[in-house]
């Protein structure tokens, strides 16, 4: 039955939440129909939910992320697919699409970059969000933009894609510039719980801020006047980024909390 299932992860120390996740996901059914779960809880598991569910619980048990076993993950509304080749998209950085979308509101055709798209998250959910935008999405690894391009294509989401580093490739003048970089320090404690996740992606140099710095250079040359920066990092390096921004030239320099209510993403202005 469904509710011993679920009684015998927790035995075995995995979340309630994790744990109801891949029972919904092998009963085929969506990630958060929690409810389900209550009006079937004496619903026998049939055979094949229970032998994906044996192979299930060991990754969960060795650290992998619940949405790299599913192979799915919710972001902004979007469905999107993922594996170990991108991130798994986090919920604290729909703070950036939000704030990105309030920065143009009065702009409908705005020219938009994703940099590091990763799995195309954001640059999704802003063109699905607001469909005239023009956005274009960047990341180093071939194989993310495999993830982001194919997400792209099952949603029927137009979004132009390219493999690069950071700016390069990409010509201006640009409305916004968004970005969610690899920001961890390299010696940060909390990176063998990560280590299923693409680690080019998680690190950025002694303090974390290397690629922040590289992105916040070359976007000047982008940006048109009036445009914005917009970038995620670490729960403890808002003054430090809103410091680079300033010391950079931009305008307006602020930043946005999460859902915690910790400063996650950082801004400004091109004057």
């Amino acid at each position: 039955m469904i509710s011993n299932t679920i009684d015998t992860f927790l035995k075995y120390g995995l979340d309630r939440l994790d744990a109801q996740m891949l029972v919904l996901h092998a009963m085929d059914r969506p990630p958060h129909d929690r409810a389900w779960l209550l009006l079937h809880s004496d619903t026998p598991l049939h055979a094949a939910a229970q032998r994906w569910l044996n192979q299930a619980l060991p990754r969960r048990l060795a650290g992998e992320p619940v949405a790299y076993i599913t192979g799915h993950k919710e972001f902004y509304g979007l469905d999107l697919q993922v594996d170990a080749r991108v991130l798994v998209p986090r919920p604290d950085t729909e703070t950036l699409v939000d704030w990105a979308l309030d920065v143009l509101t009065t702009q409908p055709a705005a020219h938009v970059v994703d940099l590091g798209t990763g799995s195309g998250a954001i640059a999704l959910a802003l063109k699905h969000s607001r469909p005239s935008l023009q956005v274009q999405a960047v990341d180093y690894s071939a194989e993310a933009l495999a993830v982001a391009l194919a997400n792209a294509q099952r949603l029927c989401l137009e979004v132009s894609f390219h493999q690069g580093s950071w700016m390069s490739g990409i010509a201006g003048p640009l409305d916004a510039i968004v970005s969610n970089p690899p920001y961890i320090r390299e010696d940060d404690e909390h990176l063998p719980a990560l280590r299923h996740e693409p680690r080019q992606a998680l690190t950025a140099g002694a303090d974390g801020l290397d690629d922040i710095r590289t992105i916040i250079t070359q976007s000047r040359e982008r940006l048109r006047p009036g445009g914005w920066l917009l970038l995620e990092h670490g729960y403890d390096q808002a003054p430090a980024v809103r410091s680079l921004l300033q010391e950079a030239g931009f305008l307006r320099v602020q930043s946005r909390n999460d859902l915690a209510g910790i400063p996650r993403c950082s801004g400004g202005i091109w004057p």
